[in-house]
Order: structure tokens, then sequence, then C-alpha cells
């Protein structure tokens, strides 16, 4: 998956992009680690019943310049993407997603695509 201006989740409508405001400290506020090529990564639990055993993971990275991101939802393994849309347990998850990304939002990172 390469890195877009503008991203969302697997079964989702609503598109996210960077904000024109990102700085790399703000990455880091918010948790997420820079890898050696540069690359920030964030990965945050979506199961609110047990976050260090997470069911399903949220994961976004954004480039070392800070003109693209990616994001999925992926399997507590990290091994393939699923649709937390479709998901048993889609209430708990996206009250976790959404919270997640008010977060990035108040931080200038990524602001919500209007249609």
């Amino acid at each position: 998956m390469a890195f877009d201006k503008t991203s969302k989740l697997q079964g989702d409508e609503q598109s996210y992009t960077i904000s024109d405001g990102i700085k790399k400290f703000s990455l880091r506020d918010v948790g997420f680690n820079e890898s050696k090529n540069g690359n920030f990564t964030l990965k945050r639990s979506l199961d609110p019943s047990s976050p260090y055993n997470a069911t399903v993971e949220l994961k976004v990275m954004v480039n070392s310049d800070l003109s693209g991101f990616k994001m999925a939802a992926v399997a507590g393994n990290g091994m393939r993407e699923v649709n937390i849309f479709k998901m048993e347990r889609k209430d708990a998850f996206l009250e976790q997603f959404h919270y997640i990304m008010d977060n990035l939002e108040e931080r200038e990172i990524i602001v919500p695509v209007t249609h």
C-alpha cells in the first residue's frame, strides 16, 4: 500500500487527509514511532476490553516528508486487513477508532475530508 495524501479504512465512507499543519513533534507526542528510514508508525488497539491483547488494531503510517499517509484496521497479529464496519463488535471498535481519529485531528495530524 503506497502513501497517499488521502486514506480511509476498508468499508468506511469517511476519508481523511494529511493536515497542512502536521509537525514531526506532534506525531511523537501522540505516540508515533519513527523508523530508521524516517517514516512514522502508530499502532493502537481498537478493542476497549483488552488494550494489550488486541483483536483488532489501527495502524497509521506517515511518510518521512509528511506528505502522505496510509491507515488500516488489521487483525491482532497484524497480518491481514479487516473491515471493522462488518464485525460483530463494530460499535466498540468504532468508538475507539473515532476517539483516536479525533485526537489526531486535534493535533493537526489528519483532517476529515468533507464531501
